[in-house]
């Protein structure tokens, strides 16, 4: 429930102001200073808070959070940690890999953290894809870095296809009211050709350490045991046709999970524990902080700021989205940028331009989305990737593929 900022007390608009910026202060350092307040934890004080000043009403908190976004986003990571449990994904990357020659590993393992991303929320995928990837670089004593941000940075490129790619992207959809099948068409290219040049960019950056290697015989690679792959197989390949036929994707997803939590073998239990319940408490939590920043008239004077920078120029909101994903990060970012969407002269396209700037951007440094963090916690008993060795890696690839998408909108729209 929206209301105006004549309305709030001054003590509820300055209270506004401090749970607003302390909030956002958690989401760019990851946690308070001096405290074990992580993003998560910070999005639901600052939650709680926004409703104990009546910024946000009791009554009006409901209609402040935007439930599709939650049901997709909860719904997929069901459907995901289905095939997660029946190993699709180990089985897919080995399918793949096995009998690859040595130069076709790199782009193997690019395409296939890039496609799988497209189609399901690219943090799962980092989450199984690093230890299949440490142990097959560690059999071809091949120096692991450079596998592990391909697999880091294809995830990112490639979830920005669709709408179900990562969080950002299902929360843009909700808001935008955009098809699954035209985000698809718009954004597809641009993740298509942007792992093309995340390859190329690699293979360069990294010639050196893949030049020597030892290619595993067949017999090394360990088979992987599907176990009722067919139920989650079937329902994820029925949710896509129903994306791409125009259904909701919320209530086609929905619909999947249900199915999948009908079951005579599988303990849901196991199901729960592959849903990521921090990433969306994440979510309800910045629901309301934004919602209440919009009522304490916080957002509308960013709005108002925007217009001295030329911020509804499509150049400097891209750069404005770059900048803002990585100190933030992306999905705090589109919370707040989504506001400046109906501004600009043709806001469709606007949505795109958003879409593809604030996933993009995540490549930039480790913190730019959760996937690279993923990816960097994951390897850490075995390597240490540092901010420099990402850096050097993420800047060339972000740069390289936001002028690519941003080139590739411009032409189309």
């Amino acid at each position: 429930m929206e209301i105006s900022p004549n309305l709030l007390s001054g003590i509820s608009v300055l209270a506004a102001y401090f749970i607003f910026g302390a909030s956002y202060l958690v989401f760019a350092l990851g946690k308070f200073p001096g405290l074990k307040i992580d993003r998560p934890a910070a999005a639901i004080i600052g939650a709680v808070a926004m409703v104990a000043f009546r910024i946000v009403p009791v009554q009006g908190t409901l209609r402040v959070i935007d439930f599709p976004t939650i049901v997709l986003l909860f719904s997929m990571m069901v459907i995901v940690g289905g095939l997660h449990l029946a190993g699709f994904f180990e089985w897919s990357a080995e399918r793949v890999l096995k009998h690859l020659p040595l130069r076709s590993f790199l782009p193997a393992v690019i395409f296939t953290s890039g496609v799988l991303s497209a189609f399901l929320v690219n943090d799962i995928v980092c989450l199984v894809m690093v230890p299949f990837v440490l142990k097959l670089t560690e059999r071809m004593r091949l120096p692991p870095l450079p596998f592990l941000l391909a697999v880091a940075t294809a995830s990112n490129i490639g979830s920005v296809a669709t709408i179900t790619g990562n969080p950002q992207n299902m929360l843009i959809g909700s808001y935008s009211g955009i098809s699954y099948r035209e985000f698809l068409l718009r954004l597809g290219p641009v993740a298509l050709a942007g792992l093309f040049l995340d390859w190329g960019i690699l293979s360069w950056l990294f010639r050196r350490e893949l030049r020597e290697a030892v290619v595993p015989s067949s017999s090394e690679f360990t088979p992987v045991r599907l176990t009722g792959i067919w139920k989650p197989a079937l329902v994820m390949a029925a949710v896509i046709a129903g994306f791409l036929a125009g259904a909701s994707p919320a209530l086609a997803a929905a619909l999947g999970a249900a199915a999948l939590l009908i079951s005579r073998s599988t303990d849901p239990h196991k199901l729960y524990g592959e849903v990521d319940w921090g990433l969306l408490v994440f979510f309800v939590g910045l629901f309301l902080i934004v919602g209440g920043a919009e009522n304490a008239g916080i957002v509308g004077k960013f709005l108002l700021a925007s217009r001295y920078v030329n911020l509804d120029g499509a150049a400097a909101f891209s750069v404005a989205t770059v900048a803002l994903s990585n100190l933030v990060s992306n999905v705090p970012a589109v919370m707040l940028l989504k506001s400046f969407v109906p501004a600009f002269p043709n806001p469709h396209n606007t949505w795109f331009l958003l879409a593809m700037a604030s996933t993009l951007a995540g490549n930039l440094t480790i913190t730019g989305s959760v996937a690279n963090i993923i990816v960097v916690e994951t390897a850490k008993p075995v390597m240490k990737i540092g901010f420099r060795q990402y850096f050097r890696t993420g800047l060339p690839i972000t740069v390289g593929t936001l002028a690519l998408g941003w080139g590739w909108l411009k032409w189309v729209g």
